[in-house]
């Protein structure tokens, strides 16, 4: 379930931007006094559902009255054409609220419909698919909501709970020894991580036991080579891989020795999918 006090800001934003301050709709608050319809929600494309609570919340903004039934909830897979909802009420709220719920509705599934589809290509469950933080810019939380739907995990949710030194990170400090060093003793009660980028550098973290280490934009047998090390030096060390994660690599990585496949690709890449409002008339 989506937890609103988290979005609330953004969910305003997005309705006030379509309707002004004061929800108005100059076509339909013109034509209609009242009159009542009915409609229902359906997809154009088979989809993994998300989003379902936001249309609660977005109908029932302009009229609290409106009844909306669920036929089906977020995680459902649907092939294409199925009715997971139908809705009753005002017809200028109705119309008013539907392209802010749709287009909701068709980023969150787009999602988890994509992270579903990395997730079925990799076909390993030890080895947990990641989000990262390229998301959209103010939905964050949402972005790796979907990605949960679409039965992914999540990865850190800002610079703010896990540390991650990356390739910048260690060329300031000098080396990626001295970046670990220089902040464990800083940093208390949050998991760390490092990026590394060769066998050297692979070599050189693992003594150091850090909770993960990342090996970024290896080759497949490099990456063997790597979780060996690793595996014997520090066990207990969790092993990420990520860069050039594609679709169709994720067969022959599903067979390696890792802990971990994050790739940026499942929240900047998805394609918002196809959902339609019909009227029944």
């Amino acid at each position: 379930m989506i937890e609103f006090d988290k979005i609330k800001t953004l969910l305003e934003l997005a309705i006030e931007e379509d309707t002004g301050e004061n929800l108005f709709d100059a076509t339909s608050d013109s034509l209609f006094e009242g009159e009542k319809i009915e409609a229902i929600l359906f997809n154009k494309e088979p989809i993994v559902l998300c989003g379902i609570d936001m249309v609660d919340y977005v109908f029932k903004k302009f009229d609290e009255n409106t009844k909306i039934t669920r036929i089906k909830e977020d995680g459902d897979f649907l092939e294409n054409n199925t009715v997971f909802a139908k809705i009753e009420g005002d017809a200028a709220a109705l119309l008013k609220a539907e392209r802010t719920a749709l287009n909701f509705l068709q980023r969150l599934s787009g999602v988890a419909t994509m992270t579903r589809r990395y997730k079925e290509a990799l076909n390993n469950d030890k080895i947990a698919l990641l989000d990262t933080r390229k998301t959209l810019p103010g939905y964050r939380y949402l972005d790796k909501y979907a990605v949960k739907i679409g039965g992914g995990k999540n990865h850190r949710m800002g610079l703010y709970d896990m540390v991650m030194i990356k390739d910048n990170h260690k060329n300031i400090v000098g080396g990626v020894d001295k970046a670990f060093e220089k902040i464990k003793g800083k940093v208390k009660n949050l998991k760390i991580e490092v990026e590394v980028e060769n066998l050297a550098e692979v070599e050189k973290i693992a003594s150091f036991k850090p909770d993960v280490i990342m090996l970024d934009n290896m080759s497949n047998e490099e990456i063997k080579e790597a979780s060996a090390i690793i595996r014997k030096i520090s066990p207990a060390t969790k092993i990420e891989v990520s860069g050039g994660i594609v679709l169709e690599r994720l067969p022959s990585l599903g067979k390696l020795d890792i802990d971990y496949i994050s790739t940026g690709a499942l929240t900047h890449s998805a394609k918002a999918v196809d959902i339609s409002m019909e009227i029944i008339l």
